[in-house]
């Protein structure tokens, strides 16, 4: 059997090694064994490298507690920001499907790959200033002890959950909802007591199926009735954003005193064709004036976010139509379709109407004009990668909606650029010797 004691050679060698030896490996060992006694975890699986996205860039240091954000000179009320080019963004994405979860699967390109990642990769520079990429951080200064709404389509919650996958790399959010329906779904962000809402009202009034077993799916619109899913909450809220787009496009019957005054599409021999345009401009009308005539003293402000472009292309998006491009557009390349620019300019038109009768009482109307941005962003929509493949889904190739992360993601620029100048506008006013009407 063989001794475990050592031999006299070997005791011999270990006596003839330098003291500096003895040191070096005595203290390699001893701190192997601290590391793996005092953190365990960092052998762990959880801690092993593995290839991913990358991070997305540090936050920008927040404003201090109280610190009113001013605009600066990038911030410019006289630059329109609407106006201008798509330019390569290293730095994006700032967050992925892998660190949000509040991205719609319907919206989630990547998970249902999509093999390119340069839509992503993009900002809007506007023409002759600077519009700063979204600083979740000094967002959250700006709303601290305050509350946003989203009111209408699939693309306002599209946008609502673009600016929480944001908000999300500050902090952290609970679910607040009253009810747990998808179409009405409320957030807490705790770290600032911040609350955004989202109210599903795809034409702003109220409406109603014609009739349930008609395969046209025929609706009735109440154009002079504000949807009361949301108007009966909305005074609430500091900040509404309302928004509303291609649910107009199908045949509706039109409403107003409760009476019957004309169609759109509804090829009905007695009833007048008024055109979808008509249902968009009163129902636009009717919901700007909750805030100007029905909530007397509203001291919130109200953004109408302009109408969002669709980018079918090979045919109607029953009919085969797509899209797969991999670039923006330039400003040369794309123009507004006839549908897209009437109900553009019906929006325009209707809130400058409400904005001047808004000035008249006080209640603050701002525009969120998104249009010529998303128009050339024809690569952004989650086309045939918003599901699984073959799946069975009424609209395979969605060139309707965009991608998360993706050029929704500027909405939320946009956002804090209006709010920043609103600050601008209420510090000006209150300097001595500036007092004057609200704007």
């Amino acid at each position: 059997m063989a001794s475990l004691m050592p031999s006299s050679t070997s005791m011999a060698l270990l006596h003839n090694v330098p003291k500096f030896v003895h040191l070096f490996v005595a203290a390699f060992v001893f701190l192997t064994v601290i590391r793996l006694y005092l953190f365990p975890l960092l052998t762990s699986s959880a801690f092993s490298w593995r290839p991913s996205a990358p991070a997305p860039p540090p936050l920008p240091p927040p404003p201090a507690p109280g610190a009113v954000v001013m605009a600066g000179k990038e911030y410019s009320s006289k630059c329109d920001i609407s106006k201008g080019k798509w330019v390569p963004n290293p730095n994006a994405p700032y967050y992925t499907n892998d660190t949000c979860w509040a991205i719609h699967e319907h919206h989630n390109c990547l998970k249902y790959g999509r093999p390119d990642d340069g839509f992503m990769r993009w900002r809007w520079r506007p023409d002759g200033c600077d519009l700063p990429v979204f600083n979740p951080a000094q967002f959250l200064e700006l709303v601290r002890h305050k509350s946003l709404a989203f009111v209408g389509d699939s693309v306002g919650r599209n946008h609502m959950q673009s600016l929480l996958c944001l908000l999300l790399r500050a902090t952290y959010a609970v679910d607040a909802s009253p009810v747990q329906d998808e179409n009405f779904r409320r957030y807490r962000f705790p770290s600032h007591n911040f609350t955004v809402a989202s109210f599903w009202s795809p034409f702003l009034v109220r409406a109603q199926e014609a009739d349930d077993d008609d395969p046209s799916g025929l609706l009735n619109l109440y154009l002079d009735e504000p949807d009361t899913s949301w108007s009966r909450e909305i005074a609430q809220f500091d900040y509404v954003i309302i928004s509303a787009g291609q649910p107009f496009l199908r045949p509706t019957m039109f409403y107003e005193n409760r009476r019957l005054v004309g169609c759109h599409y509804c090829r009905s021999p007695n009833v007048t064709d008024l055109t979808k345009y008509y249902g968009y401009r009163m129902a636009f009308h009717t919901a700007l004036r909750v805030f100007t005539d029905d909530l007397r003293g509203f001291g919130g402000t109200v953004f109408l976010r302009t109408y969002s472009p669709t980018h079918f292309e090979g045919g109607e998006w029953d009919r085969g139509g797509d899209c797969m491009r991999l670039r923006p557009f330039r400003r040369d390349e794309a123009r507004l379709d006839e549908v897209a620019f009437q109900m553009y300019m019906t929006q325009m038109e209707e809130f400058r109407a409400a904005e001047r009768e808004g000035r008249k009482k006080s209640v603050k109307l701002r525009l969120l004009d998104t249009t010529e941005a998303m128009l050339l962003r024809g690569d952004g929509h989650p086309g045939r990668y918003g599901h699984v493949a073959g799946a069975n889904v009424r609209m395979y190739n969605d060139c309707v909606h965009w991608c998360l992360p993706g050029p929704i993601d500027t909405w939320n620029d946009f956002l804090l650029h209006t709010m920043k100048n609103e600050g601008r506008r209420l510090a000006t006013r209150r300097r001595p010797g500036n007092e004057r009407k609200p704007s």
